[in-house]
């Protein structure tokens, strides 16, 4: 009996060294985090501006083409909502572009066959329809269902399905490259550019850019590319993940914008 009562007394003594030392990790995560929103946010209020910026340049430089209609960003993972387990200086800011089918085009999701993936996946089909007609036929847009294939080519430019598909699935590695490609040529309309010297970083799926301030400081923005599941907060995500790397025509399904509603 004495030597169990001696085995609990000491039980209980390590239990009472234990729980300071689980109270102060949690005191330093907790102070590290609060610490940490205010600056959080600062920035990922810059990050959702100049992604505006630059939307609201590609908006007015795409007008007349038949790209991708980049809709308005939305700020996915840790970082947007408010916290990170990382050092200031690591924090990436992801920021979600969904994407609408341009006029004379439609999206269909459909399951995606080729291979077995864990996580749901899917293709994105993209199809010609008819401008015809309408409520508000465009005047200055040929119908790519009822008009030659020579006057097309003569009097409008390419569908999507010539630039930015493989065969008729919407491609995350070329709509990447198209959008990289479109930052480095209008960094230096945005007005980030006089404060924020521009680098973009290597990726095959988003648009990974690094800014830099003259005094060293570092911010690092992910752009994901997106399109919605109808009215849903679920998206279908260009980017894939460590574990899985599917084909260019082949988007997982993703909850990042469901679960950004709760913070």
């Amino acid at each position: 009996i004495c030597e169990l009562d001696n085995s609990r007394d000491s039980e209980s003594e390590e239990s009472e060294e234990e729980i300071p030392a689980e109270m102060s990790m949690i005191c330093i995560f907790s102070r590290r985090f609060q610490l940490s929103v205010p600056k959080l946010v600062s920035k990922r209020r810059v990050v959702q501006e100049l992604l505006s910026d630059l939307l609201q340049v590609s908006h007015s430089l795409f007008s007349d083409s038949f790209f991708p209609v980049l809709e308005p960003v939305i700020g996915v993972g840790s970082a947007c909502e408010g916290w990170s387990p990382h050092k200031e200086e690591d924090v990436v800011y992801c920021m979600f572009v969904p994407l609408k089918p341009p006029p004379g085009h439609a999206f269909h999701l459909e399951p995606d066959t080729v291979g077995e993936m864990p996580q749901t996946s899917m293709r994105v089909r993209v199809e010609l329809v008819c401008t015809c007609t309408g409520e508000q036929p465009d005047q200055n847009m040929l119908c790519f269902l009822h008009h030659s294939e020579e006057e097309l080519k003569r009097n409008q430019v390419t569908s999507l399905l010539h630039t930015l598909c493989t065969g008729p699935y919407l491609d995350g590695e070329k709509i990447a490259l198209w959008f990289q490609t479109f930052v480095i040529s209008a960094w230096s309309v945005v007005p980030q550019s006089r404060h924020y010297s521009m680098k973009v970083l290597p990726s095959c799926r988003s648009c990974k850019m690094k800014l830099m301030k003259a005094s060293g400081r570092s911010l690092f923005v992910e752009t994901v590319f997106s399109v919605q599941q109808g009215d849903s907060d679920i998206f279908l995500s260009s980017q894939p993940t460590e574990a899985q790397f599917p084909p260019s025509t082949t988007w997982l399904e993703s909850y990042a914008v469901a679960e950004a509603k709760f913070f």
